[in-house]
């Protein structure tokens, strides 16, 4: 059943670009912890860009920076932005943001600083460490990775023509 959903295939395809990379798995960690720096900044809808856009500029594996991002997805993203603005509101000392009385464009920018700023702060922090992790994991598995042999999809038999 879970072969028909598209999030599954799609998540197999990035992992065979990744195994499949002709490059140093130092060279493939690096671009990757690069991906997942990126993909924990509160820059959602053009991570990718920005990953290999930074990936082109540092000469660092773009493939792998693009698979990296996918740590922020629609399903973990509210739970990694919460955790995120928590952090950087107690790491800063700063109050909850409090929706305002009246909507005018002065009262929303400043709840935008009052939300981007922490959750700026905090996802630096998970930014760094779980890059770093990220980095160390994919220095030792992408070896492994490469002996893998995945299958491929089963295909559905044909059916003959009259």
């Amino acid at each position: 059943m879970y072969r028909r959903w598209s999030l599954m295939r799609q998540l197999k395809l990035n992992i065979l670009r990744l195994v499949r990379l002709r490059a140093e798995p130092n060279d493939i960690a690096k671009g990757f912890a690069l991906g997942i720096f990126i993909g924990m900044t509160p820059t959602f809808g053009i991570q990718m860009v920005i990953a290999i856009f930074l990936a082109m500029i540092l000469e660092e594996n773009k493939i792998a920076a693009a698979v990296g991002v996918w740590i922020t997805n629609p399903l973990t993203a509210p739970f990694i932005y919460a955790l995120e603005y928590e952090s950087g509101r107690l790491l800063l000392g700063l109050d909850h943001a409090q929706l305002p009385n009246e909507m005018t464009l002065a009262s929303l920018k400043s709840l935008g600083w009052e939300v981007m700023l922490p959750m700026t702060a905090g996802s630096l922090l998970y930014g760094m460490v779980i890059s770093i992790i990220a980095y160390m994991v994919m220095l030792q598995s992408v070896p492994l990775f490469k002996n893998l042999r995945i299958p491929r999809w089963p295909r559905r038999p044909r059916k003959p023509k009259l």
